[in-house]
């Protein structure tokens, strides 16, 4: 009882450390057959965007097999088993019919000599899938009750070091007072990120977030600007947007965060002023500003020259310079009310 104790400790600290999500699930892997012995094991991640299902990791199992277990066929028979929802660790003797009737099964796993198997749906708190766990077996005996009370109870420990969110919610946390947000998706879809309420703004077809999605995309790691409140002439104040890229480990379905936080410290700046200032950072000249606002140049003139004061920079290029770095603008997109 002892060593399972301590096999127990040592998978909490392997799924909490500071690895990267496959270097913890190989290592999870190693430290699990002390507690759940099998002959073969196969880790994988929930697609985040889709159906299906990414290799993290495995042990004891040939190239052909681990792509088999990875691809659509699998995907299916997990989903026909329900081990993609919460329950207990199935194995193939608790199915109503015979295993080979399961493709898996009958053309890859039965031919390479695995008999038995446990498998589990890993689901982080609140219910969201984040993986799935073949424990394989060559013994054509079912596993023990024992056995599969304690891979049930490892579960959450198990989903917690692959979960993708980890990472983001990680980078989330260097946004002092984020009040909403969300996880940007290759598909132009978007995310939940646990623990943050979505807002309005932050919608999939939102404008918010095709410039998040903008500034990712232009290679920026981290960047902000202003978002209006109540329509473009910000009758409600201003939010402040932080776009931030995805972490190297995060799935490659997702590209990033979106975040919403209050807007402190705009250094007296109108909201019109602001608008200016995001077509200075996206390289507009005195004429095309007062083309897209629909003024005249002199009024241009004049909120540059209240601009530079305010900024204390002397010149408009420093000014748009000081703007991005700070996130002191509102996008092009919205300047003269155009969304």
């Amino acid at each position: 009882m002892g060593s399972h104790h301590a096999g127990e400790l040592l998978l909490a600290e392997t799924a909490a450390s500071t690895a990267t999500i496959s270097e913890r699930a190989q290592a999870m892997l190693q430290v699990l057959r002390r507690l759940v012995p099998f002959d073969g094991a196969w880790l994988a991640l929930a697609d985040p965007v889709g159906h299906g299902y990414h290799s993290l990791a495995s042990v004891d199992l040939d190239g052909p097999t681990v792509k088999f277990l990875s691809g659509p066929l699998m995907a299916r028979d997990i989903e026909m088993t329900g081990t993609n929802r919460a329950r207990p660790p199935l194995s193939p003797s608790d199915l109503p019919y015979p295993a080979q009737e399961l493709r898996t099964w009958a053309e890859c796993l039965l031919p390479s000599g695995i008999n038995e198997a446990l498998a589990l749906g890993l689901f982080a708190k609140g219910g969201r899938h984040v993986g799935f766990l073949a424990l394989l077996s060559g013994d054509r005996r079912p596993p023990s009750p024992l056995m599969r009370r304690r891979l049930g109870r490892l579960g959450p420990v198990l989903a917690q070091g692959i979960d993708p969110m980890r990472s983001l919610l990680t980078a989330a946390r260097l946004v002092r007072g984020a009040t909403a947000g969300v996880v940007l998706c290759v598909d132009e879809g978007c995310q939940a990120l646990p623990g943050l309420p979505v807002d309005e703004l932050l919608t999939p077809s939102s404008s918010v977030l095709a410039v998040a999605r903008e500034r990712i995309g232009d290679g920026h790691v981290y960047s902000s600007f202003l978002w209006p409140v109540g329509g473009p002439h910000a009758p409600g104040g201003h939010v402040r947007v932080t776009a931030l890229a995805a972490p190297e480990d995060a799935p490659s379905g997702l590209t990033g965060l979106a975040l919403l936080s209050p807007a402190t410290d705009l250094q007296g700046l109108t909201p019109r002023e602001l608008e200016v200032l995001g077509l200075l950072v996206e390289g507009y000249c005195n004429q095309e500003i007062a083309h897209t606002l629909v003024v005249a140049p002199r009024t241009v003139a004049a909120h540059l020259e209240h601009i530079l004061s305010k900024l204390r920079a002397p010149t408009r290029t420093l000014a748009a310079v000081r703007a991005e770095r700070d996130g002191l603008y509102v996008p092009a997109a919205l300047a003269g009310g155009h969304a």
